[in-house]
């Protein structure tokens, strides 16, 4: 019995692994567009089914700085709905967050429906200069801003202050205690606020009689404004309410000689 050539082969699989031809960088080309179209084609999730402007109201909802950053870089779609939402809000507050001149001014360009703005610092320490007062001021939602809180900013000088309320001209509740300003950011608020209400000028030991007298004569619509701190002789806050008579001049102990609290000197 002649024996088999020790060449030759006789086993199915040779003959169908001769027919495989090598994929080529065409044919990978073609399966990887074939999965692309596949996965544009996959059911979206229920979310990203809604409009858009839904989806931007649902937004609204997220008050966490943080969390609208991480909902940002989903998708392009959510990214765009984040900015809506942004954009119809009326109010927003960076107190208790660690923001600076960049971040804060990128978040109000965005606020065009914004009205009450704090930026009040924090024991998280919020870090604003003048050159993100300045940033500000180009905002869009800043001429019908009707109420500012700059509290504690110390890092602020006029410089900032007096560009960001030349343009706030809807302002009526400004917060700008505890910072370094002077007579001129006064003079500022007195020619480009008329409606103001309110003024908390708490701890403003560089503000003299000079410039609350400019303040409540150009301001016709003032109610109150708090001088606890401020280095103003008591004869000044007389002056004051000899030229508005209901004028609310807070603490209200001021107006009291026998209770004037001693104010502390630093």
């Amino acid at each position: 019995m002649a024996k088999p050539c020790p060449h030759s082969s006789s086993t199915p699989s040779s003959s169908s692994s001769s027919s495989r031809k090598p994929i080529n960088s065409r044919s990978l080309s073609t399966i990887f567009s074939l999965c692309n179209i596949a996965m544009e084609e996959a059911v979206e999730a229920p979310i990203d089914l809604l409009p858009m402007d839904l989806l931007a109201h649902i937004f609204v909802f997220i008050t966490c700085f943080k969390d609208l950053a991480q909902t940002s870089g989903v998708c392009r779609k959510w990214r765009q709905g984040v900015k809506q939402s942004i954009g119809r809000r009326e109010k927003l507050s960076f107190a208790g967050w660690k923001m600076d001149d960049e971040s804060t001014s990128r978040v109000v360009r965005y606020a065009y429906g914004l009205k009450e703005l704090d930026i009040s610092k924090s024991r998280w320490g919020c870090q604003i200069t003048d050159n993100g007062l300045y940033q500000l001021s180009t905002a869009k939602c800043i001429v019908n801003l009707t109420s500012i809180s700059l509290w504690g900013m110390t890092g602020i000088t006029d410089k900032g202050v007096v560009q960001l309320i030349s343009r706030a001209n809807s302002l009526q509740h400004l917060n700008i205690g505890g910072t370094f300003i002077t007579d001129e950011s006064l003079f500022a608020i007195a020619t480009s606020c008329p409606h103001l209400k309110t003024a908390v000028l708490w701890g403003c030991r560089h503000v003299t009689e000079n410039g609350l007298l400019v303040l409540v004569n150009s301001c016709p619509n003032l109610v109150t404004i708090n001088v606890w701190g401020m280095r103003v002789p008591f004869d000044s806050f007389v002056t004051l309410l000899t030229i508005r008579p209901a004028l609310q001049i807070l603490p209200r102990s001021l107006l009291n000689i026998e209770s004037i609290p001693l104010l502390p000197v630093f």
